[in-house]
């Protein structure tokens, strides 16, 4: 495994997040794939024993239990000080809008959520899941602020936003003396590039680590046409984010094939050594063990320049979708795919 800096953080992570939505109890949360407790274990100490040290989940995994998993398993394999802890918090909700309860007393009630989940004292990195239009960006940013003085939080990132909001919300940070946003993670992959019309320009000038989700498109950049499993068959969210896409993307997804026989490696390698050339730590997903195992091979793979441009030259403009096709203040007070489940809050 390699190590970096996690963008202006003194956070030292391994190049592959650990992608923990997968884990969770399946009968409690939006996925009907997730992994039971003792086979997330097993994947969770796989990953530590390859030198993976960074595990990204959130509150609004299958109602909190992936936290809870990842908790349990990281207390008894590793040293709370060796691992790099991220969750996520998601938008107000009507009714919290509605009882006048403020961005900062969400912030506050949803991380003692996670804290209690995890069974931890802190976070490393506590990610802004989604804009919320409903909230003044200056509440979340003096909430975060807050959570970071209380020493429950050591730093903070953000997801599913455009680049001018990320950069409104740290030149609105730096204004008034707040912590600023140190990651990023958005929707990007070898078939979904969006991230590079603005955002990589954005990260790379002001060093804001890039850690991507859907590294693998939900295992359609890992498998070969007739391929399946579990997830590819009742995931009805990456359904939506990729379907509509998949004749175009296919194209791009055979080429992968192609270039992971010529060098008798895994898709996942090939793929993946594409997206750690763009990024900082990509977060990968893992329900099985050769899912990790593979992830981590491909931090040593290096692929020429004639084949990066072979895998990209195919690439055609996606419109946003998943949790970034929401990203309007007119959607603002639609349904969101995210929620706390039923944990008490």
């Amino acid at each position: 495994m390699k190590y970096t800096k996690l963008g202006n953080s003194d956070l030292n992570v391994s190049r592959i997040c650990m992608g923990c939505m997968g884990f969770g109890d399946a009968k409690s949360g939006q996925h009907s794939w997730t992994l039971e407790e003792e086979h997330s274990r097993e994947i969770i100490k796989r990953g530590l024993e390859l030198g993976v040290n960074f595990f990204d989940t959130a509150i609004s995994y299958q109602s909190g239990t992936s936290e809870q998993y990842v908790g349990r398993a990281l207390r008894d394999f590793a040293k709370r000080e060796e691992v790099v802890v991220a969750t996520r918090f998601i938008p107000r909700t009507p009714e919290e809008i509605a009882c006048g309860v403020t961005g900062q007393q969400h912030i506050d009630k949803l991380l003692d959520t996670s804290l209690r989940n995890l069974g931890m004292d802190y976070v490393d990195l506590y990610i802004y899941h989604m804009w919320d239009y409903n909230t003044p960006i200056y509440d979340i940013m003096e909430g975060l602020n807050n959570a970071v003085k209380a020493g429950k939080v050591r730093y903070i990132g953000i997801s599913n936003a455009y680049a001018y909001q990320l950069a409104k919300a740290n030149a609105l940070a730096e204004q008034n003396g707040f912590v600023k946003f140190v990651s990023i993670q958005g929707h990007y992959n070898l078939i979904f590039r969006e991230e590079e019309r603005e955002m990589a320009k954005l990260c790379a000038e002001d060093n804001i680590a890039m850690t991507p989700y859907s590294a693998l498109a939900g295992g359609r950049l890992s498998k070969r046409p007739g391929e399946t499993s579990k997830r590819l068959e009742e995931d009805s969210y990456a359904k939506g984010k990729y379907d509509g896409t998949a004749e175009q993307d296919g194209k791009i997804i055979a080429r992968v094939a192609e270039l992971a026989g010529k060098h008798g490696v895994s898709m996942t390698e090939i793929s993946l050594a594409w997206l750690l050339r763009k990024t900082t730590s990509p977060v990968v997903g893992a329900t099985k063990l050769h899912h990790i195992e593979g992830a981590a091979r491909a931090v040593d793979l290096a692929l020429s320049p004639q084949e990066l441009a072979y895998l990209e030259e195919l690439y055609v403009p996606h419109k946003p979708v998943g949790v970034m096709a929401q990203n309007t203040a007119a959607s603002a007070n639609e349904k969101h795919v995210w929620s706390t489940g039923n944990q008490k809050i």
